[in-house]
């Protein structure tokens, strides 16, 4: 199939180059030229502007919009519309309010198009891993880019199938869903993130402790020096606490045990306030959540080795280099550690 990528970075040219490499003809357009010209090179055609990108494409268009959430996604979907032709679809595959995404897709819908909310987990090891995808949208326009999902989606892989899946959804099973209508998609996306807080959250407190066995504070004889990167190492053999986020710790320990390369300055993106949000809005307790939002709050003044771990787990799925660092970012060694040390596709 041909699809339309705007927004070329870390997530958006990856998205391009893994469905080029599964056949896909794939028009790109980027504000900078450099990831236009890049991905011109690996067999994209690079349009210089969205008029552009949009004459390259045969009906039904489809195009991704690949953005940060706010003001540039909306005035991007505003010049598409005047653009694009009935029976065309737009996708949002950033992390956009869901809220957003109910009004946009009714306003469209008005004129002729189809739109399509896609929550995109996966970060920069999509190209090799594959994105989880959590898509919202009107059925019949999610059927047709069926071919597109799925070649982003990681596939079963080496998981094990879960016992009592027959005659349920096998798309879930290849990694990515049509989960509702208009905003469903990135509903869903926004509370896995908001878990993520929480999941974030307590293996860095965990680790926290774990440091400070050794304190002064304690009677000598209670003192122990722990291995970080041992015990994250055996703790992703066979644990129960075993997970993506532990790998991805412990490739970070093992290259800089005391993480000193990491401020512990930590943002939030949005979708764990909009998450606190919804459980206001439905009256469900939060408790892990919510108190894992406000420790990022709280380590933009304050930092301590948990919030260097959580800085740490941030660079290793998504490549962000928090701000206030001791150093202005983690250095090569460690960002070459953290490629070469890609978990295997699932």
């Amino acid at each position: 199939m041909q699809l339309g990528i705007i927004g070329l970075g870390r997530m958006g040219a990856n998205i391009a180059r893994r469905l080029m490499k599964a056949g896909h003809q794939t028009v790109v357009f980027d504000i900078n030229a450099a990831p236009r010209d890049a991905l011109a090179k690996d067999g994209a055609a690079a349009a210089t502007s969205l008029a552009e990108l949009v004459q390259k494409l045969e009906a039904p268009r489809a195009v991704w919009v690949m953005l940060p959430a706010g003001s540039i996604t909306q005035s991007t979907i505003d010049k598409l519309a005047t653009l694009l032709s009935p029976g065309d679809t737009i996708i949002d595959g950033g992390n956009t309010y869901y809220k957003d995404d109910i009004r946009r897709a009714k306003v469209l819908a008005e004129a002729g198009f189809h739109y399509i909310d896609v929550g995109t987990s996966g970060g920069v090891w999509g190209l090799e891993r594959g994105y989880c995808m959590m898509i919202g949208g009107p059925k019949e326009a999610v059927d047709r880019l069926d071919p597109i999902f799925s070649t982003l989606a990681p596939g079963i892989g080496t998981i094990p199938r879960t016992p009592g899946r027959d005659g349920h959804d096998p798309r879930a099973e290849q990694g990515y869903i049509h989960a509702g209508p208009s905003g469903a998609g990135h509903f869903v996306k926004m509370i896995h993130n908001g878990i993520e807080y929480g999941m974030m959250q307590a293996y860095a407190e965990g680790f926290d402790i774990l440091k400070n066995k050794m304190s002064t504070d304690l009677p000598a004889d209670e003192r122990f020096t722990l291995n970080m990167a041992d015990i994250s190492e055996v703790w992703r053999r066979g644990s129960v606490v075993s997970s993506w986020l532990l790998d991805l710790s412990a490739i970070a320990l093992a290259k800089d045990p005391g993480l000193d390369n990491f401020s512990g300055f930590v943002q939030d993106s949005g979708e764990g306030r909009w998450t606190v949000e919804a459980a206001i809005e439905e009256a469900v307790p939060v408790d892990v959540l919510a108190t894992a939002l406000f420790t990022r709050f709280r380590s933009r003044q304050d930092h301590n080795f948990a919030e260097k771990m959580l800085s740490a787990m941030r660079f290793g799925f998504g490549g962000h280099v928090e701000g206030h660092a001791s150093a202005d970012s983690p250095p090569a060694t460690l960002v070459a550690a953290v490629a070469a040390g890609a978990p295997a596709k699932e």
